[in-house]
């Protein structure tokens, strides 16, 4: 069953993990709606930060699952940028991919059936 999460990113210009290499590149929504699109719907990004760690081997495979029908929708607004995304995928591999991605600068602010 699918999840729709409603995501702020109050800063946009902080909205980076801690990995540059891993991190969001995009300045402005549809760019940031992207990135993260293509993190949940490919295992690009799971399969970089996995390359990554001491013990590639021995990362938990389900950490890299995808779910090719996921969406993700930008509103910009003056200040802040929202991201509607739905997922089937697991929340907290959701979370791990959006951490990478934008680090701590986001905030969940609903999540819904989708």
């Amino acid at each position: 069953m699918a999840t729709r999460y409603y995501i702020r990113l109050p800063e946009p210009a902080k909205a980076r993990g801690s990995d540059p290499d891993l991190a969001f590149k995009s300045e402005g929504g549809e760019g940031f709606a992207g990135e993260l699109e293509n993190a949940l719907r490919t295992p690009e990004l799971f399969e970089r930060w996995k390359a990554k760690q001491d013990e590639p081997d021995e990362v938990d495979q389900s950490l890299g699952a995808v779910d090719l029908n996921s969406t993700v929708t930008a509103t910009h607004h003056d200040l802040y940028i929202d991201l509607v995304v739905v997922t089937s995928l697991p929340g907290s591999v959701f979370k791990q991919r959006l951490r990478l991605l934008a680090g701590s600068n986001w905030q969940l602010s609903d999540v819904k059936a989708a």
